[in-house]
This record gives structure tokens, C-alpha cells and sequence, in this order.
């Protein structure tokens, strides 16, 4: 299946990202609105990984899956040299890989704990056409 670009939200590109991540077993996932307090995107998807490993495979997974869905790719990416932390810019979504201990060192909810969190079950249920195991 494949979705023209233009004809998602970033709302709904947000909760689909977290979906991608949840299905390849990315841990405690915050889906953060921050489009009423930055112009940097609408949405930060974040997520913790176990390993560097992991880190690695879910930035792959996510680049692929959202190629494949969307025909889109990031509009830049980042990582630390020790592939703690990844970062996939797509422009209204941001999303963020982290090994757990980076997360908790940056925190970076605490840093945007004035942006509205989008529970679990929102994105969810706006996502669920893209579960890879819920059809």
C-alpha cells in the first residue's frame, strides 16, 4: 500500500511513525505535539532501543518502511558516533532513537513538557491501518 505525501497530516505521519516503531519493538514511545511552542515541526516521536544495535535497526526499519509507504524519505538525519542516538528529520516529524541512558540523560520531554503528549491509544487508533500485525 502507498499513500500520496500530500494527502497526510503530519498529525497522522506522527502516529504512523510511532506505529512503525511500536511494531519492531521500540520502547515507551511519546508522541509529542510541539506546533503550538516551536517552528523546528509539528510532531517528535520518541523512542528508547536497548542497544545500539537496535538503535541502528529501527532508524533502518523507519527509512524503509516510510519509503515504501510514502515515497518519502528524511530531509536529514543525524547520529552520534556511537549510534546512541539517531535522529530522522522528515520536516513536520521529527523522530528520535535513543539507548535508554541517552534518554534519560537528555530528557527530552522534560525539555517539552509544555508540548501536548498524544497518549498510546490515540496513536494507536489513528495508526491502526498500519500495524503490520493488527490486520
Amino acid at each position: 500500500m502507498t499513500v500520496e505525501t500530500n494527502k497526510i497530516t503530519s498529525d497522522k505521519f506522527a502516529c504512523i511513525l510511532a506505529r512503525v516503531l511500536d511494531d519492531k519493538l521500540a520502547k515507551n514511545i511519546a508522541v509529542l505535539n510541539i506546533s503550538q511552542v516551536s517552528s523546528l515541526a509539528d510532531y517528535f516521536v520518541i523512542c528508547s532501543a536497548d542497544s545500539t544495535t537496535q538503535v541502528k535497526a529501527l532508524t533502518s526499519n523507519v527509512k524503509e518502511k516510510i519509503k515504501n509507504l510514502f515515497q518519502r524519505f528524511p530531509n536529514g538525519e543525524e547520529n552520534d558516533l556511537k549510534n546512541r542516538w539517531n535522529l530522522l528529520d522528515y520536516g513536520d516529524v521529527v523522530v528520535h532513537i535513543l539507548q535508554r541512558e541517552e534518554r534519560e540523560t537528555y530528557a527530552i520531554e522534560k525539555f517539552w513538557n509544555h508540548a501536548f503528549s498524544v497518549s498510546e491509544e490515540t496513536w494507536k487508533e489513528q495508526s491502526k491501518e498500519y500495524s503490520e500485525y493488527e490486520n
